[in-house]
Order: structure tokens, then sequence, then C-alpha cells
């Protein structure tokens, strides 16, 4: 299984973080949104409570 890693950009990042720390969605339902897998939107999360 052999395929390229999909790099995103800051600002969809930062969206789907924000999102993330507002609450208003669960991570599995933030994830589903944008089509992304949930370990990211709590990396991001977590980047974003950090920086």
């Amino acid at each position: 299984m052999t395929g390229k890693r999909t790099r995103y950009l800051a600002d969809f990042k930062a969206k789907v973080a924000l999102e993330a720390l507002r609450g208003e969605l669960t991570t599995a339902q933030l994830a589903a949104k944008h089509g992304i897998h949930q370990t990211m939107v709590g990396e991001w999360k977590r980047q974003a409570m950090e920086g």
C-alpha cells in the first residue's frame, strides 16, 4: 500500500483547529465534515493550543 501523503495548507489546518476549539462538533464529526482523519483534528487542535 503505497501512496502520497496529503499536505494540508496552514489556513485549512487553522480553520479545522478553530472549529475543534469551539467545541460545537465532536472530533469525529469534524473529521467527517472535512474528509480527514480524527487524529489530524486532535493534533491540529493541540498545536493551536500550544502556539
